[in-house]
Parts: structure tokens; sequence; C-alpha cells
């Protein structure tokens, strides 16, 4: 038999050992097996001739902050991984062997192990989160009286969900090793499992987990979690345990359902929180380091020293805090957004509450940055029908509301992101098909751009008819008859923004089959929410070469600004003058004065 079958053994003996190692050369670097087999025996209790770690070990090795009570959590998730291919025998004795096999998992070095990646990687943190339905056991239990196994416990007072047999859920045996089905062990995989649809994660276990994830996701390589205890009192901490709530209302509606099914896992994750668990891969990285090794040293002397592994990093996460954007957003941002373009990158480029809500100082804060933006915006609904006279006015712009709130809370928070650099669109929307819109609160979820139409960004000022910003609405001047409707053309799913900046409406219109932007995956019914915007802010994606280049951009229009003050042709004619300036391009018809392109 090879290493396949020899890693699940509770009871390692020295030819286990021996092959454990040979499977970690294929994932780690020899440095990264050297620190691990270090950091393992330094940390291990022993039993019997067996070295394992121990839960408390564990948490303290990672500064586990107590206060989230994700301990038990993250033990309960090795446990079932380090069990990794045969689940049923989770939870497992946490070997030498049988970490190995979790730092693999964890860390993402898996491409000799799992097939399909990150998919089954998905699928495995499932499994490792996930209890089993007592009630579908019960319903199970009336139909076979035959006699059964005494279910394990991953955590005390749960049942275990033991990694599933799943004919009906699509390629779950693929998590088994390619090698299994060559040793026809195969069988052994598949019928010691329970099947996945009967397994749901608790919400209070995937709520804490993700309070957790949300705190490690700007953690670089070897980078202590101490350093973010100040995310943990205070207001921090509640707007942590909020936000946490809010990625957890993607998943599941708590006041509903107690737990999330491989269904919804499955559908929320790939489209809405694609790097939900990056996190985990700087956090169990630890195992790979050894504080034990010098790396200043090297035996070629006359060679430079190694770098330390630990990169100190003196700039702030967000070097300026916003009305809407808070270390905590940021975290929740960077669960379907790239952390290397958010964590240290984000420059607020404008603000509402500082540079005033107009359009104006929108396009001079705005318009020059030439690099990705994520616009934010929060507000609290409007009553319907509207009772104040801007409320009315404003809903007058709009069609008659045919669709309920998409929800019983009063505050809402949505985004844009674009890669591509604001500018007015006179004739048609900008963006691209990398265009994300998105909220954030009350639920957590993103709409992709869709193929179906190129509306995805519009920004007409006035007195443009239907002016403000737009995403996912149909450009103002395309496809309209003059004289048949005076409202707004608003999109399947869109946003938009009234050219004052005071109200807001987003549109979800299932029935229609979506336009600029993808339907959701889980709400698949109509909704709309009408808001009165309380902040609106637009942070730049980019560093100081960026920063540079906008200021560039501000001096070079400050400049021609100033020219054209001082222009003096000596005709003593005014008009004439005007006459001639308007002849060059300078003032008159809606000109700005040139370009630099």
């Amino acid at each position: 038999m090879n290493w396949y079958g020899q890693l699940p053994l509770q009871h390692p003996t020295t030819a286990n050992k021996f092959q454990a190692i040979k499977f970690a050369k294929r994932c780690f670097t020899p440095l990264e097996l050297y620190s691990f087999q270090d950091v393992f025996k330094s940390l291990a209790d022993h039993q019997d001739h067996i070295s394992y770690l121990k839960e408390d070990t564990i948490a303290r090795f990672l500064e586990i902050p107590d206060i989230l009570g994700a301990s038990s959590i993250i033990f309960q998730m090795v446990s079932y991984l380090g069990a990794f291919p045969f689940g049923q025998d989770a939870p497992v004795v946490l070997g030498f062997e049988q970490m190995i096999m979790v730092v693999v998992i964890m860390t993402e070095r898996y491409q000799r192990v799992l097939k399909k990646g990150n998919k089954d990687r998905t699928k495995l943190l499932f499994r490792s989160l996930a209890v089993y339905d007592r009630g579908t056991q019960s319903e199970d239990k009336e139909e076979n009286t035959e006699p059964e196994e005494p279910t394990r416990s991953h955590v005390q007072g749960f049942a275990v969900d033991e990694a599933a047999n799943d004919e009906e859920e699509e390629d779950d045996d693929d998590l088994a090793l390619a090698a299994l089905e060559s040793l026809d062990a195969i069988d052994v995989f598949r019928h010691g499992d329970a099947p996945i649809n009967q397994a749901s994660i608790p919400s209070d276990n995937l709520k804490k987990l993700i309070m957790l994830l949300l705190l490690i996701a700007p953690l670089s390589t070897q980078e202590s979690l101490a350093r973010h205890a100040e995310r943990l009192s205070g207001d921090q901490l509640e707007g942590l345990r909020k936000t946490a709530d809010n990625i957890l209302a993607a998943f599941v509606n708590v006041e509903k359902f107690p737990g999330v099914k491989i269904h919804q896992f499955n559908t929320v994750i790939p489209i809405s929180l694609p790097f939900l668990f990056n996190g985990f891969n700087p956090f169990f990285e630890h195992f790979l380091f050894s504080k034990n090794i010098d790396f200043t040293k090297r035996k070629d002397s006359s060679a430079a020293p190694l770098p330390p592994p630990e990169l100190v990093m003196d700039q702030p996460l967000l070097p300026q805090v916003g009305e809407i954007l808070d270390l905590n957003v940021l975290s929740q941002l960077s669960f379907f957004l790239p952390g290397a373009s958010l964590f240290r990158q984000l420059r607020l480029l404008y603000s509402g509450g500082d540079a005033g809500f107009s359009m104006g100082s929108f396009e001079t804060k705005v318009f020059n940055w030439r690099a990705p933006t994520i616009l934010l915006v929060s507000g609290n609904k409007i009553s319907d029908p509207p009772e104040g006279g801007q409320e009315r006015a404003f809903a007058d712009t709009l069609p008659p509301k045919r669709f309920p709130d998409s929800s019983k809370s009063t505050r809402v928070v949505f985004g844009i992101y674009t890669a591509q650099h604001w500018r007015q669109t006179h004739k048609e929307c900008f963006g691209d098909t990398d265009t994300l819109l998105f909220q954030l609160e009350p639920v957590h979820e993103v709409f992709h751009a869709s193929s179906l139409n190129k509306d995805y960004i519009s920004f007409s000022k006035p007195p443009s008819a239907h002016s403000g910003i737009a995403f996912g609405c149909p450009h103002p001047k395309a496809k309209q008859t003059a004289g048949l409707s005076t409202h707004v053309n608003l999109g399947a799913v869109s946003l938009l923004l009234d050219s004052s900046f005071e109200f807001g409406v987003f549109t979800h219109n299932y029935t229609s089959g979506g336009g600029a932007f993808h339907n959701s995956a889980t709400r698949k019914h109509d909704f709309q929410d009408r808001f009165e915007v309380e902040s609106l802010e637009v942070w730049g994606c980019g560093g100081d070469a960026e920063a540079e280049q906008q200021r560039q951009r501000w001096a070079w229009e400050e400049r021609e600004a100033e020219a054209r003050r001082r222009v003096n042709l000596g005709t003593g004619d005014i008009e004439a003058d005007r006459a001639l300036l308007e002849m060059a391009g300078l003032i008159g018809g809606n000109r700005s004065g040139g370009s630099m392109n």
C-alpha cells in the first residue's frame, strides 16, 4: 500500500511517519517541512507513545481570541480535515500525519491531493463545520430498523457529519483522492459517510467563524494576530459582530432556519464570497515557520543574509476611516475583491460629508483617478407612500412602486466596483464585465455583470433629463420616446442615485431575467428599496503612483484654468474677446478647456 492509505491512521508507526514525510515533501518546501517538524515537536503532548495536539494548544499557538468563541469550531474543523480522505474516521487524534493533511488543505497546498482544487476544498470545509441533522436521522431510523453504530461528535452537544455518501449531490465522491480508485478503497470512502444533504452548519457556529475570518483577512505571512487586538473591543467589536450578521444573512435567514445547508454554501461562496477562506492561508502557515530557525544565517557567509520571514507593516490597513468604510467593512470587501488591492491600498477620493453632496464635487474629486474605484452609499429606507415633500418629489421621478422592500431592516448599504475611470456619459454608459454591483447591509450579496447589455454605469449631470448616477439602468438618452414617459428607466438589477445625492433606489426585478447585472442567486423574488442617502464615498484602489498621477492631472487642470482667467487679448471689445475664446474652444459649448490626451 502506498502513502495515500497511511495518512489517516490514529496510531502512527515509524513507517507511517516516513510515508507522511514523503507526502509532505510533495506539498512543502524543505524549509517548510523542517519548520513543521520543529513546531509540531514543540507543541505536542504525549500519551501511550502518541504525539498529538490538543484544542487549547492549537488555540494558543494560532492566538485565537477567547472573546470570539471560535477555538472549538477551529478544532472541530481540523479534527475532521485530519482524517481526509477517510471522513468516516473523523474526528481524529491530531498527530503528526493528521496535522500535515490539515496544513496542506488549509494553506491550499493541495494540488496533488484534491481533484478540483478550490471547489473540493470548499466542500471539505463545509463537512468540517457541519453537524448531522437529528430530525432527518430520526426519520431514517423509522424506515430502517437495523441497528446503527453510535454517531461520533466533533463538538460536545452535536452529532457528527461523518462526510457523506451523497449520490444525489453532484461529484461529492470526488473529494476522495484519485489514488483511492486505483486502490479499490473508494467503496470504503462512500459507504462510511452520512449523506451530505442531511448535514448543516449551525448558524451560531458559522457566525463565530465569520468573525474570525474577518479578523484574519488582512494577515500577511507570519503576521501575529495579536497585532489586531484593538478590533476586539468597544465599537469595533460590535461592528465586527454586525458585519458577521450581514454576511451570515447571505446564507440563511436565521429567524426561519437554524443552519446552512450544502446547497446554500455552494451557491453563495463562489458568487458572493469567493475569497472567504483566504485568511486561513497565512493563519495556518504559522505551522510552517519555526522561531528556532535563524533566517539571518547561511552556510555561505559571504552571501547576503536572508530577510526575516515577518515583514513589519508600519502602514495602516486603512489610512483613513470613512463614514461607511472601516476595518470590518474592508475585510468584508476582501471576501470578494482581492485583498492585495484593498489592504494598505485604498485612498478616500470623495466623501459627501466633507466635499458636499453634489455631482460637481464628485466629478472634481474622482474623475482624475486612473485606477479602480469603489463607491459606497448608505441610507435609510423611506416610507411607502412617501411622507415628506422631497421624498414625494423623488418618488414622482420613478415608476410606481410594484415590489416590496427587501427586508424589515431600515438601513441599507450598497456599492459598486469598477476598474474603469469615471467620466460623463453623454451618449453611452461605461464599465465592463469586471464591474460589480453589491450590497453589504443588511444582506451581503454580489451581483456580477452580465452580457445582456452594457448599461453598467452612467453619470449625467443637470440639466440632462433624469440626471444622476445609475448602475444597471439604461442610459437616459437611449431608447426614449419623447413625451411618452417622464419616469426614470430603472434596470432589472440596478442602483440609482439622484443628482442631488439625496435619495437612491435599488431594484431587483427577478421575473425580468436580469439586465446589465445578474439576478440574485438566493433571493429569487422581486424587491425594491428606496432610501434617503446618509453617506456617500468613493475610494481609489492604488498606491503612490496613482495618487501622483491624479495630482498631476489636478495641477494641469489648475494651470489651464488659470491661463483662461489671465488671457488678455487687448482688443477692448469684450464680446469680440469672448467670441475668439469660444472659437478656440476655451469657453462655452460645455467645453472643459481641452484634455491632457
